[in-house]
């Protein structure tokens, strides 16, 4: 369109649907604007107006009047006798904020400040919000019993699984031990039976014994009946004193047997009370030991079974009774520890040295030693429990630069042995000649443990201060 003749073109404004979407809060960024300090550019608190119309902080604009003498939003001149409280400001601000807060509260804390605020409730509205309160507070009530609830069945339920889980080991376990008491008792028996049958052995051996000596006695009287009755009568008192004689030799015989069998008796029977009384001592420990060894060995033969088509049920001693009958004897067997050799490291130059590890060789013949001495000592162990001395001399003698931490010997190769140092070097050495034969300068502090490998001889592995672990393959240079 043209205005005032002139041929200006003014575009038109199309017409657009309206918006769905919420207009902006304008009047709330203004007012917002409005109530911000514009030095700390928050709220204002205790709002105070100057005299040239602006609103600051009460702190704030005293703290910017210590320092400067005008106003920081028209730089007019200002002093602190030019300012004054705005309490139509504060009411307002104080109302914006009790809205916000009852905004942002939840419905509780609104009936609460309303009722606080002196809110005019009649007694029927009351009545109506009690009820809706009560009806609340049961539903709540209601959802919170079933939650405990189904906590607790849920609880209940796994206790019983774990429990029927516990019961159906132990039956297991008193499964085991029933067939273990019976697989023991026969094998009593059978001991029983074959004692039996050794002693009548043993009776019919000495009744053709007795037999055999009696034939002879009576064939000599035979042959002596035409000899004189003079005779026969020196004879028979010559045969008195050895016939008085043997009933009472035979009674000494049987007075020492029976002593010896009573006090052989006696002794077993305290060496079997000791063993019980062991047996009782750490029965938690050899009941655990049993249970372990009885479970692993069952799962075995119950591996084995499914793999045979046919399995064969065999009667007899199980194969984890039989361990534990091995570790039970040894158990009992040995009640302490009994020193058959010392061997002593001191001599007149040097005091007893600090022994820090022992190693045997392959075939338990020599065994090494070695420690702060800076030394390896080979002994044969035949000649230091055999041979008794006060000084034991080593077989071989090998001296290092260092401290020693650690011995290990090749468990194939009898002549290699390997050492660790403070220093971290890692030594293999030759026992025929006395010589290393390789050295290893991999750890960077003090090497504590080396060990050779049971099933490749010419790999070690060594332990350090530094927290690497070193393999070695000795017929290499380095790890």
């Amino acid at each position: 369109m043209t205005m005032g003749g002139g041929s200006v073109i003014v575009p038109s404004v199309k017409s657009e649907p309206p918006s769905t979407e919420p207009p902006p809060p304008e009047t709330e960024t203004v007012v917002d604007k409005d109530v911000l300090c514009p030095i700390c550019m928050q709220i204002i608190k205790d709002a105070f107006l100057t005299s040239c119309g602006h609103n600051f902080c009460y702190m704030c604009i005293v703290t910017h009047l210590q320092n400067k003498s005008d106003c920081p939003c028209c730089a007019h001149y200002l002093t602190t006798t030019h300012i004054y409280p705005n309490f139509l400001l504060n009411k307002l601000l104080m109302k914006a904020s009790a809205c916000q807060i009852a905004k942002g509260a939840s419905p509780i804390e609104q009936v609460r400040l309303a009722f606080q605020q002196g809110c005019d409730v009649s007694i029927k509205e009351l009545d109506s919000l009690l009820v809706l309160l009560t009806d609340k507070k049961r539903r709540m009530e209601q959802e919170e019993a079933e939650s405990n609830l189904q906590i607790m069945h849920e609880f209940l339920h796994c206790l019983r699984r774990q429990k029927l889980e516990e019961l159906n080991e132990v039956q297991n376990d008193l499964q085991y031990i029933k067939e273990d008491i019976n697989a023991v008792e026969r094998h009593r028996i059978e001991l029983h039976r074959a004692k039996e049958r050794c002693s009548v052995k043993l009776r019919m051996l000495a009744d053709d014994s007795t037999v055999k000596t009696s034939w002879p006695s009576l064939m000599d009287k035979r042959n002596s009946s035409s000899m004189s009755l003079g005779n026969m009568a020196a004879g028979s008192q010559l045969n008195r004193l050895p016939d008085a004689q043997a009933p009472a030799s035979s009674l000494a015989f049987q007075k020492k047997d029976t002593c010896s069998g009573s006090d052989s008796q006696s002794t077993q029977a305290g060496v079997t009370v000791a063993r019980k009384r062991r047996v009782h001592a750490q029965f938690n420990d050899l009941q655990e030991c049993y249970l372990q060894r009885r479970r692993h060995w069952a799962k075995q033969v119950q591996k084995q079974e499914e793999r045979d088509n046919n399995p064969i049920k065999r009667e007899g001693y199980h194969a984890g009774l039989k361990d534990f009958q091995s570790v039970l004897s040894t158990f009992t067997r040995y009640s302490r520890l009994r020193v058959i050799a010392e061997l002593r490291h001191g001599d007149l130059f040097h005091s007893a040295d600090i022994i820090s590890s022992i190693e045997f060789d392959r075939d338990d013949e020599l065994f090494a030693t070695a420690g702060v001495s800076r030394r390896i000592k080979v002994f044969e162990f035949a000649s230091v429990v055999n041979e008794r001395a006060d000084v034991q001399c080593p077989v071989v003698e090998m001296s290092t630069r260092s401290k020693l931490s650690c011995l290990s010997w090749n468990k194939y190769t009898k002549s290699h042995i390997a050492s660790s140092d403070y220093e971290g070097i890692v030594t293999v050495w030759d026992v025929t000649t006395r010589q290393s034969i390789m050295e290893y300068e991999e750890h960077e502090k003090r090497a504590w443990s080396l060990d050779f490998s049971c099933t490749e001889p010419t790999m070690l592995v060594s332990g350090s201060d530094d927290c690497q672990d070193m393999v070695y393959k000795t017929r290499g240079k380095c790890s």
